[in-house]
């Protein structure tokens, strides 16, 4: 291996390191005894330099495993909140590879429950607001845990549906104002309650489309159609009362079309 053939080049380089300084000791005369003491200063500092390499490389390993302990364990918690099965890992990988493996799952994970929680967020401010305009009960979910899948499209699918009766009730809402209204200034009808004043309104978003204001709505439009079909029938009557009249008193045609514009 490569780094067999590395470490024998390092040994090398120590051999020849060692072999110049006696050389150079024995050049200059240095006594057999400093020669040793010299030795050993230059063993002793090898060693601790090779240990404190040694203690680095070992911390590594360390928070390496400590890492994968960390990993392993968040992963657990967040398998049970996401209701996912248990993650594998495969068991003949480094402590390297494993470490990268659990911490990248880790990050992924998380970004799920944070995309489940954004979701649930969103979808509980438009269900607010849906719930505020058709006076209706809240979706039932736990907003304490994080929403599984299966929650989520259930909601999403409860929002949709609001949306659809919404605009549903709107548009019935914007149909039946615009007859009321018609029939308010034929019936020279002027709004007297609040809930009159509330349709006849310029600004339809304020109006509330709860169950009972769309059948408060449909029976104002129907009293005020009664109204006019009954003001209809009398105006009729009071017309032939009139034709009879004019026949028995014989008036002439000219002041019969005088009067016919009323």
């Amino acid at each position: 291996a490569l780094s067999e053939v590395l470490a024998a080049e390092a040994a090398s380089c120590l051999n020849r390191a060692m072999a110049a300084l006696r050389d150079i000791w024995e050049e200059i005369g240095i006594p057999e005894e400093q020669r040793l003491e010299r030795t050993d200063v230059v063993k002793k500092h090898i060693k601790s330099l090779l240990d404190m390499m040694v203690a680095e490389e070992e911390s590594l390993k360390e928070r390496l495993l400590k890492s994968i302990a960390l990993c392993r364990k968040e992963l657990d918690t967040l398998c049970r909140e996401l209701q996912l099965g248990p993650f594998e890992t495969e068991e003949e990988s480094t402590i390297l590879q494993m470490e990268k493996n659990l911490r990248t799952r880790v990050e992924v994970l998380q970004k799920q429950k944070r995309d489940r929680k954004q979701e649930l967020k969103a979808l509980q401010e438009q269900d607010r607001d849906l719930c505020d305009i058709l006076c209706t009960a809240l979706f039932s979910i736990d907003t304490g845990s994080v929403p599984s899948l299966e929650d989520l499209d259930r909601y999403r699918r409860h929002v949709a549906s609001l949306n659809a009766l919404k605009e549903q009730r709107r548009e019935e809402f914007v149909s039946n104002k615009r007859q009321i209204i018609l029939l308010m200034e034929e019936l020279d009808h002027t709004p007297d309650t609040s809930f009159e004043r509330d349709v006849v309104c310029e600004d339809e978003e304020a109006f509330c489309l709860s169950k009972d204001n769309i059948v408060a709505l449909q029976n104002l439009l129907q009293q005020l159609e009664a109204r006019r079909a009954l003001n209809e029938a009398v105006c009729t009557e009071l017309r032939a009362r009139i034709v009879a009249l004019w026949e028995r008193l014989q008036i002439p045609e000219e002041e019969r079309e005088s009067s016919a514009v009323h």
